[in-house]
C-alpha cells in the first residue's frame, strides 16, 4: 500500500474538444476537477487538426488548477493516469521536442483515397485479421504516411531516426517525463492499424507497405504499470509515477467496471463508442465492427473488446450550436425535444465527417430529411438527439450478431448522459435498460483506476467493483410497433446519405 500521505490519484482525460483533469480520493470520489476547451482547426473540408503544444499547455495548466482548487500539494498524488482521444496522431522531433506540424485528429478524412487504394489491393481482410481494424482514415497509420509525405523533410528525418510518432498519450508522457519516455500502452497501440493484436507486436509487413520506419514508433507498456516518473522541472518539483494509460474508450470500459465478457458500455462524447468485453480471446467481426485490445494489467493476459465507433453524435449538437446557430448551448436540446410530441418524420443523419460503424463510408454526408413548412428548430434538435440513439442501435445489432450475446443492459457515460430525453429514447429504441453511474466521468475514473492499481492505491478490481453505484436507470417505455416504425424510417433516411460525396 502507498504511504498514507499519498491520498489521491490524478487522472488526465485528454479529449477531442477539451481536456479534463480530475483528482480522485481513495473512495473513488472526485476531490477536484478542472476543464478547458482548446482550438479546433479545419483547414480544408473533412480535415481536422489540433496543436499538440496547445494541448500540452492546457493540460499542464489544468493540473495546476485542479491541485490548487482542492489545496492538494503535488506530493499527495500517489500516481497519474492518462486517457486520451485515440488515433489522433502526432510526430515530433526527438532532439528539440517540437512537433513537426499539427496533430491529425481521428475525425480527419484526408487519407480516404489512400485507404481506397489499400482496399483495392485487397489488403483489408489481411490487415483486419492482424489489427482487428478495417482500413479507414480514422486510424493512425495513413495519417502518419500523409505527414511523412507532405511535411517538408519529414520522410528523411524519420528514416534517420530523428522523429517520434505517438498518439496523444505518448505525447503527454513524453512531455511529463521531460523526454525520458517514448511509450504507449496496448490499447492505444491497437488503434494505430500498425499493431498486430494477436502477436502483440508492431506489424512489419504493414510498416513496409506504408513505408513507415519502425524507429519512429513508441515502446509498448501495460495499461496498468509504473512506466516512468514526472520530471520535477515540469511537475511542480515532484517525481510522481505515471502508472495508468489507456485509450479513452477502453478507459471508460474499465471505469464502468465491465471486467467480465459480455459486459458493455457506451460513451457519449464528440462521437459515441460502444464496447463489449470479450475476455482473453479476440473476436473477429463479421459485421464491420472493430476488434481491439481493451487493456493489459501488469503481466496478466491481454483483455480484448469488440467495438462500434460512431463518428458524430455530440459533434452534431455542437454543429447545431456553432454551425447553424439554432441553439446557444447543448442543454437546450432537451427542452426543445420535449416541446413536441413526435419527430413528425424529420430525421437527421449526422454524417458530417462520413459514417463509422457499421457502415464505414468516408463519402457519406450529413442529411436532414422530412422537412415541411411546419418544421421548426425543435424538430431539428429532436432529430439530432434521436440520431445518436439510432446510430447506437445500428452498432448494438451488429455487435449482438458478432458476439452471439444479447445485450441485457447498457452502461453509459459522457457529457450527454445528463440529457434525460436522450437517455430515455436510447432505452426505448434499444429496448434494454440504460444505466447512468453516479460518477459520469468514467473515462477519467478508468485512467485513475489503472494508475491506482499499479501503485497499490487500490488493492484490486474487487475493491473497484464495490465502488460502482447507479444514479439513474432508464427502462424502455415505447410500444414495439412504434419502435419498429421509427427505426425503419431512420434506416431509410440513412441509406440516402451513403456515398453522397462520390456520387
Amino acid at each position: 500500500m502507498t504511504e498514507t500521505k499519498n491520498r489521491y490519484v490524478l487522472a488526465i482525460d485528454q479529449g477531442t474538444t477539451g481536456s479534463t483533469v480530475i483528482i480522485f480520493n481513495r473512495k473513488c470520489r472526485v476531490a477536484s476537477r478542472a476543464y478547458s476547451e482548446f482550438t479546433q482547426y479545419f483547414p480544408k473540408p473533412g480535415w481536422v487538426e489540433h496543436n499538440p503544444e496547445e494541448i500540452w499547455t492546457v493540460t499542464l495548466s489544468l493540473i495546476k488548477t485542479a491541485l490548487k482548487k482542492a489545496n492538494i500539494p503535488a506530493d499527495q498524488i500517489a500516481s497519474i493516469g492518462i486517457t486520451n482521444q485515440r488515433e489522433t496522431s502526432v510526430i515530433w522531433n526527438r532532439h528539440s521536442g517540437r512537433p513537426i506540424g499539427n496533430a491529425i485528429v481521428w475525425q480527419d478524412r484526408r487519407t480516404a483515397d489512400l485507404c481506397a487504394e489499400l482496399r483495392q489491393e485487397r489488403l483489408e481482410p489481411i490487415w483486419q485479421d492482424k489489427t482487428g481494424l478495417l482500413i479507414d482514415p480514422y486510424f493512425s497509420a495513413t495519417k502518419v504516411r500523409w505527414m511523412l509525405d507532405n511535411i517538408k523533410g519529414a520522410g528523411k528525418a524519420a528514416a534517420e531516426g530523428d522523429l517520434a510518432f505517438g498518439t496523444i498519450d505518448s505525447w503527454l508522457i513524453w512531455k511529463l517525463t521531460g523526454g525520458a519516455c517514448h511509450v504507449t500502452d496496448y490499447s492505444n497501440a491497437s488503434r494505430t492499424m500498425l499493431y498486430n493484436i494477436r502477436k502483440l507486436a508492431w506489424d512489419k509487413s504493414i510498416l513496409n507497405r506504408l513505408d513507415i520506419p519502425a524507429a519512429i514508433l513508441p515502446d509498448i507498456c501495460p495499461s496498468s504499470k509504473i512506466i516512468g516518473e514526472t520530471d520535477p522541472k515540469v511537475f511542480f518539483g515532484k517525481r510522481v509515477p505515471i502508472a495508468g494509460v489507456a485509450g479513452d474508450q477502453q478507459a471508460a470500459l474499465f471505469g464502468q467496471t465491465c471486467y467480465t465478457p459480455g459486459s458493455a458500455k457506451n460513451t457519449y462524447g464528440t462521437g459515441s463508442f460502444l464496447l463489449m468485453n470479450t475476455g482473453n480471446t479476440p473476436v473477429k467481426s463479421r459485421h464491420r465492427l472493430l476488434t481491439t485490445i481493451a487493456w493489459r494489467l501488469g503481466s496478466a493476459p491481454v483483455q480484448y473488446a469488440i467495438e462500434g465507433s460512431i463518428f458524430t453524435t455530440g459533434a452534431a449538437i455542437q454543429w447545431l450550436r456553432d454551425g447553424l446557430g439554432i441553439i446557444n448551448q447543448a442543454s437546450e436540446t432537451e427542452g426543445l425535444a420535449r416541446s413536441i410530441a413526435s419527430n413528425e418524420e424529420v430525421y437527421f443523419v449526422p454524417a458530417l465527417t462520413g459514417l463509422g460503424a457499421p457502415y464505414w463510408d468516408p463519402h457519406a454526408r450529413g442529411m436532414i430529411i422530412g422537412l415541411t413548412r411546419g418544421t421548426k428548430r425543435n424538430h431539428i434538435a429532436r432529430a439530432a438527439l434521436e440520431s445518436i440513439c439510432y446510430q447506437t442501435r445500428d452498432v448494438v445489432e451488429a455487435m449482438e450478431k458478432d458476439s452471439g450475446i444479447r445485450l441485457r443492459r447498457l452502461r453509459v457515460d459522457g457529457g450527454a448522459v445528463t440529457n434525460r430525453f436522450l437517455m430515455q429514447f436510447q432505452a426505448d429504441i434499444l429496448n434494454v435498460p440504460v444505466e447512468v453511474p453516479r460518477v459520469s466521468e468514467t473515462t477519467a475514473m478508468g485512467a485513475a483506476y489503472l494508475a491506482g492499481l499499479a501503485t497499490g492505491f487500490w488493492s484490486g478490481i474487487h475493491e473497484l467493483t464495490d465502488q460502482i453505484a447507479i444514479r439513474t436507470r432508464y427502462v424502455p417505455k415505447l410500444k414495439p410497433n412504434t419502435r419498429n416504425i421509427l427505426y425503419d424510417r431512420w434506416k431509410n433516411a440513412l441509406v440516402r446519405s451513403l456515398a453522397w460525396h462520390s456520387a
